[in-house]
C-alpha cells in the first residue's frame, strides 16, 4: 500500500540512508509508483514514501513560505472547502487543488492534525521548535507500523520495510498468531511480527533531539460516545443532512472516479444523492462464473435508472489459471493480514483500475450506520495445532470479549475497522485509491448521537433514500423488494433462502453434507446454489480446479514440519477436502496464508522471493 517510510536516527547518515532506501525499494510494488526521500540530518529524520502517479498525496514534501515546516504526508484528506480560502485570506499559497493547504495547517494549527478528516499518515518537521511528529488517521485505517531498536525508530506503511532491515523482527510473535488464527486478524495494535507495532489511533509521536519524546492522541472516543442522545426526527435530519453536505468532497479531485456498485443500501444511499454526484460516472459490480448474481441484476438496474454506464467484472476461469500469483501477492502485498480468499478481491480491484483510478465504494456502512459486526473468533479444527499453542488462540477468544466492552459504534470504526477490515483495505490500495463517505468525521459523530430504534432497523436507510430518489426507493434490493404486502415479503424470503443455502452450500456446508454431496457428484447440484450472491466459490475450487495448488503447497515437508501444526490433521484434512468428502475451506485459507507467510515474508531471502 504506498505510504511514508522511515527512521529517526542517531547512526551515522550512511548507514541512515541505506536502511532508508532499502525500506523504500521494499514497498515499491508498482513500476508506475513514484518514490522519493527527504533527509533532515540534524534532526535524525530519514524519510521516503511510495504513492500512486496523480494522487492526492503526489508531489512530497511539502515546505512552508519560509521552509521551515515539512511535511511528508499519504493518503486522502477531505476538507472543507473554506479551509482553502482561509488561508489563502491568511497570506499563503495554496494550489488550487492538491495537499498543499496541509503544509500551512501544520504550520498554524497547534492541534495538527486534530481537524483533518480522511485516512491518513505523516510526519512533520518543524525546525522552529525543534521537532517531528508522526501520525495517523483517527481511525488507524491509513496503517502506519513501527520498530524500536537501540539506536532507531523506524516506521513504514508495510512491515516488510521493516523486515527488510531488521532481520531480529523476522518471527512470528505466537500471541499475535492465536489472535490471527481465532479472529482472522490480530487484536490491540500487535502485528504477527515480534517487535513491529501498528501506530494507535489518532496519534500525534513527538520526537526531539532524534529521540521519542511523548507518545500522545490527539482524539479520545469519548469526546463523541458523551454526546447527547437525539431523538428519532432529530436524529434523521441530522444525519441526512450531513451526509448530503459532505459527500460532495469525495467525488472532488482531478482523477477520474468509478462508482463500485452493489444492490445493498449503502451504495443506493450515495447513488440517491444524485445532485452531489459527477455527470458522467462509470459503474461497475463483481460478478461470478455460474450465473448472473443479484448484485449485478440490481446494480444495472440502478445505475440505469441514474444514467450511468454499468459493467461487470468477472472472477472466473482467467483468475483460477493464475490463483497461484494472486494468492502470493495478496499474502506479500498486505504483510498477512489478508488471507488468500481475498485473491479474487486482488483480482478485480486490478480490472477496476483499468476503469477509473479512484473506486467509490460504500464500504463501512453497515458498520456505522447499523453497527454491524463483521467477525468473531472461530474455534479451529480439533487437532490441527499444537496443544501449547492453542492457549493463545484460547487468550484470543477472551481478549476479543473484553474489547466488546464499551460503546458498540467505538468497537465498530476504532477496532474492527483498523484491524478487521485493514487487511482488504491494504490489499486494494495496492490497486486503486478507494473511498467511502461512511467514515466522514461529521458523519460518525453524528452517527454516536443515535437513539437505539436508528440503528436496529433498516427504515432510516430507506428514508434517506427515498428523500434523494423516489424512483430509487421503489427499485428491489439485494435483500429483494422492500415494500409492505405478502408477495414482497415472500420474494424477500425467498432470496434470504438462496442466501442461506449458497452458504450452506459453499464454505458454511457441514461435514455430514458433504460426504452426501460426494455421493451424489454426478449431478452437481452446486449450480443450483452458487454464483446468486457470492462472486468466489473457493469450496469447489479447492475441490476441483485448485486442487494440485492446494496440495503441493500444504503437503510439502517444509510446510509440514511447522512447529504450531499437527502435520497428521493437516494431510487429514487436504486429501478430505480435495476428496470431495469433507468441507475444510476455512481451514485452508488459514493454512495457505500461513505458509505463505512464513515463504515470503520471514524466511531468508523471502523478500527476493516474493519479487
Amino acid at each position: 500500500m504506498p505510504g511514508i517510510v522511515g527512521l529517526v536516527t542517531k547512526m551515522p547518515r550512511e548507514r541512515a540512508e541505506a536502511e532508508l532506501g532499502r525500506m523504500v525499494r521494499a514497498m515499491c510494488h508498482d513500476s508506475s509508483w513514484q518514490t522519493g526521500t527527504w533527509i533532515d540530518e540534524p534532526s535524525g529524520v530519514y524519510v521516503g514514501w511510495t504513492v500512486r502517479q496523480h494522487a492526492f498525496a503526489d508531489g512530497m514534501p511539502l515546505l512552508n513560505e519560509s521552509r521551515d515546516v515539512v511535511l511528508v504526508f499519504s493518503g486522502e484528506e477531505f476538507a472543507d472547502p473554506a479551509v482553502a480560502r482561509q488561508l489563502k485570506e491568511r497570506g499563503h499559497h495554496v494550489a488550487a487543488d492538491g495537499p498543499s493547504y496541509l503544509v500551512h495547517l501544520c504550520e498554524d494549527d497547534d492541534a495538527f492534525p486534530a481537524r483533518l478528516n480522511g485516512r491518513f499518515h505523516g510526519l512533520s518537521v518543524d525546525r522552529r521548535r525543534g521537532t517531528t511528529t508522526l501520525f495517523n488517521d483517527r481511525y488507524g485505517m491509513h496503517r502506519l507500523y513501527y520498530h524500536e531498536s537501540g539506536d532507531a525508530f523506524y516506521f513504514a506503511a508495510e512491515a516488510k520495510a521493516i523486515l527488510a532491515v531488521r532481520p531480529e523482527t523476522r518471527t512470528v510473535d505466537p500471541a499475535a498468531l492465536g489472535e490471527f488464527v481465532s479472529c482472522g486478524c490480530v487484536l490491540n495494535n500487535r502485528t504477527l511480527f515480534a517487535g513491529i507495532s501498528a501506530l494507535p489511533c489518532a496519534s500525534a509521536w513527538r520526537f526531539r533531539d532524534r529521540s521519542l519524546e511523548t507518545r500522545e492522541t490527539y482524539f479520545a472516543p469519548r469526546e463523541w460516545e458523551e454526546q447527547e442522545i437525539l431523538t428519532p426526527e432529530s436524529y434523521y435530519r441530522e444525519l441526512r443532512d450531513t451526509f448530503w453536505r459532505n459527500l460532495p468532497r469525495y467525488f472532488n479531485g482531478p482523477e477520474p472516479i468509478a462508482m463500485s456498485l452493489t444492490g445493498g443500501f449503502d451504495t443506493r444511499m450515495v447513488m440517491a444523492a444524485r445532485q452531489s454526484l459527477p455527470e458522467s460516472l462509470p459503474c461497475y459490480t463483481f460478478g461470478g462464473m455460474f450465473r448472473e448474481c443479484h448484485d449485478v441484476r440490481v446494480a444495472r438496474k440502478v445505475a440505469r435508472v441514474c444514467g450511468y454506464p454499468h459493467q461487470t467484472i468477472p472472477v472466473g476461469k482467467a483468475f483460477l489459471d493464475r490463483f497461484h500469483e494472486y494468492a502470493a501477492r495478496t499474502v506479500y502485498l498486505t504483510d498477512g493480514c489478508a488471507d488468500v480468499s481475498r485473491a479474487a478481491d486482488l483480482y478485480v480491484n486490478e480490472a477496476a483500475r483499468t476503469i477509473a483510478p479512484v473506486r467509490m465504494t460504500g464500504n463501512y456502512g453497515g458498520e456505522v450506520l447499523r453497527r454491524i459486526r463483521a467477525f468473531k473468533p472461530v474455534e479451529p479444527s480439533p487437532g490441527l495445532f499444537h496443544p501449547a499453542f492453542l492457549s493463545h488462540v484460547r487468550q484470543a477468544e477472551q481478549t476479543y470479549a473484553g474489547l466488546l466492552e464499551g460503546h458498540p459504534l467505538s468497537f465498530a470504526v476504532f477496532r474492527q475497522a483498523p484491524w478487521h477490515h485493514y487487511g482488504l483495505l491494504a490489499l486494494e490500495q495496492t490497486q486503486l485509491t478507494l473511498r467511502s463517505p461512511y467514515l466522514d468525521n461529521d458523519l460518525v459523530r453524528t452517527v454516536f448521537r443515535a437513539p437505539e430504534s436508528a440503528v436496529t432497523s433498516d427504515d432510516l436507510c430507506l428514508r434517506l433514500i427515498a428523500d434523494g430518489s423516489p424512483t430509487l426507493r421503489a427499485l428491489d434490493t439485494d435483500r429483494g423488494p422492500m415494500n409492505g404486502g405478502l408477495t414482497e415479503a415472500a420474494a424477500r424470503g425467498l432470496i434470504a433462502f438462496s442466501r442461506k443455502a449458497e452458504y450452506a452450500y459453499d464454505y458454511g456446508m457441514p461435514q455430514w453434507v458433504a460426504r452426501a454431496d460426494h455421493h451424489l457428484s454426478g449431478l452437481h447440484l452446486e449450480r443450483l446454489f452458487l454464483g446468486r450472491h457470492k462472486f468466489f466459490h473457493f469450496r469447489i475450487w479447492y475441490r476441483d480446479a485448485l486442487a494440485g495448488y492446494v496440495r503441493d503447497v500444504l503437503l510439502d515437508r517444509k510446510s509440514l514440519s511447522r512447529g504450531y501444526l499437527n502435520p497428521k490433521r493437516v494431510e487429514a484434512i487436504v486429501n478430505g477436502h480435495v476428496g470431495g468428502t469433507h468441507n475444510y475451506t476455512l481451514e485452508i485459507h488459514k493454512l495457505i496464508t500461513l505458509e505463505l507467510l512464513h515463504r515470503l515474508l520471514l524466511e531468508p531471502n523471502a523478500h527476493a522471493l516474493a519479487a
